[in-house]
Order: C-alpha cells, then structure tokens, then sequence
C-alpha cells in the first residue's frame, strides 16, 4: 500500500483554482520530491497532506487512513473535531521554511516538547531521546542554546529533530532551505538525504536540484495547480517529454550556473 495516496484533489481560495485534480502516491520509504514555480500549487498540496489546508474535492489517504474525517458506527464519514485531527496528524512530521520554533526554549526544550505534551512521554526518556536526535543532526553541543543563538541552518536541523521526535511515519517538507544562506543549505540537505538513506517516506517540495536527482526515487514537477509531469530523476531531470519541464529547468539550471 502507497503511504501517500492523493486522488483527484482540488482546492480553492475563494475563487483562485489552486489545486486541479492532483493525483499522485508516494510508496513507502521513497523520497518524491516536488518541483514547479512560484504559486504552482506545491506548498499547498503539502499542507493539504496533513489537513493544514482543507480541500473541495478528491481525497488523501496516508497509510491507509483518509485524512480530515473519521467514521461513526454506521460507517458514515463526519468531519474531524481539532483534537481528533491532532492525533490523525501525530504520525506526519513537516518542516516548514520558516524554522517556527519557540522562541523561549532551547533547541532541546523545542524537541522535547510535543512527545511530553502530545503523547504523555515520559519526561527523562524524552529529553534522552532529544539529546540522541540533537546528536544525529550535529547539535549536540547546542543544546541549551535559543533559536536566537543559532545559525539559519542550525534552527532548521533543530525543527528537523523535532518533527523526528514524534516517531513520524511520513515526512514534508515545504521549501527547508529557501529562508536560509547559499552556505548554510549543505547542513540541512545532508541531514534529510541521512533521512532518506535510513528509509523514512518523504514528499519535499524543494529548488535543490541537486538534491532531487541524488535523493529522490520520483520527481514531479506541477505548474499551475496540476502535475504536468512525474517520474524518475533521470526522466524529469534529464530527458523531461513536456516542453513547460524543460522551459523550466532551463530558466532554473541557467540561474544556478
């Protein structure tokens, strides 16, 4: 069974067309990362997957359980109420652009604080299991410190062990690195292909190119609301068959160079 099976998805902003007709599955433990210009639909398509935005139509199943709704005794669907959607959410970890980390925490307060709060872990097994995941990202020694006092990147790897503090099945990613300095990208990138490499399942919305030829199993590249095209790296990268594919690489790569 795919971890992430989208069918059909349409959104709407008022009358703006955001999302049309989105199908896409993403298996487990493959990495799909997805392409497409500003205001394409890829960062709402993300935030659909977990029910941050609510679609009009179509549906979204991760790992088999159909996102937003549950289902009564009769087996009718009922929309779900914000504590129920919280425990739908629990198994996904996002990482947003902008790291949203408490700013009056430390980075090891910040990775504790939903395993305690949101699943009733024990505080000292917590902070055991922060300090580890702290360590995999290469801050173990910035622990006590506040998201005043770390670098762009740092924040950003401190907001990835946060999102892996919660054991997640499933992993977004919305843009990690664009709020960050060219020197900085390394840092973060190297954390999420480590994440990849270990089997996590992960949807990336991303410019890295770099990183979605190395990392990706499936690339998608989407341009106004809908998947024009996905496949392999090999095949969207290099050999792209739609001509809006190539216009974009071309503008992107030519930037990068």
């Amino acid at each position: 069974m795919a971890m992430v099976e989208i069918q059909d998805v349409h959104k709407f902003f008022g009358e703006l067309h955001v999302l049309k007709g989105v199908s896409l599955e993403v298996e487990t433990g493959e990495v799909c990362t997805i392409l497409g210009p500003s205001g394409s639909g890829k960062s709402t398509l993300l935030r659909c997957v977990n029910v941050l935005e609510e679609i009009q139509a179509g549906s979204i199943h991760v790992d088999g359980i159909l996102m937003g709704y549950g289902q009564d005794a009769e087996g009718r669907l009922y929309e779900l109420r914000p504590k129920e959607l919280a425990a739908q959410r629990a198994p996904i970890g996002m990482v947003f652009q902008r790291f949203n980390l408490f700013p009056h925490m430390t980075a090891l307060e910040n990775v504790v604080e939903a395993p305690i709060k949101v699943k009733g872990a024990n505080k000292s097994k917590a902070k055991a299991k922060a300090s580890e995941l702290l360590e995999r990202v290469g801050l173990a020694e910035r622990a006590d410190h506040y998201p005043a006092q770390l670098s762009g990147g740092q924040a950003q790897r401190v907001a990835i062990a946060r999102a892996l503090a919660m054991e997640p099945d499933l992993m977004l990613f919305d843009e990690p690195t664009s709020a960050l300095d060219p020197e900085l990208v390394g840092e973060v990138l190297a954390v999420m292909q480590d994440l990849a490499a270990s089997g996590m399942t992960m949807l990336v919305v991303t410019h890295e190119m770099g990183f979605a030829r190395e990392v990706s199993d499936t690339v998608v590249f989407m341009d106004q609301g809908s998947i024009v095209e996905s496949g392999s790296p090999e095949d969207v990268l290099v050999n792209p068959s739609n001509q809006r594919t190539r216009d974009f690489l071309d503008k992107v790569l030519s930037h990068d160079s």
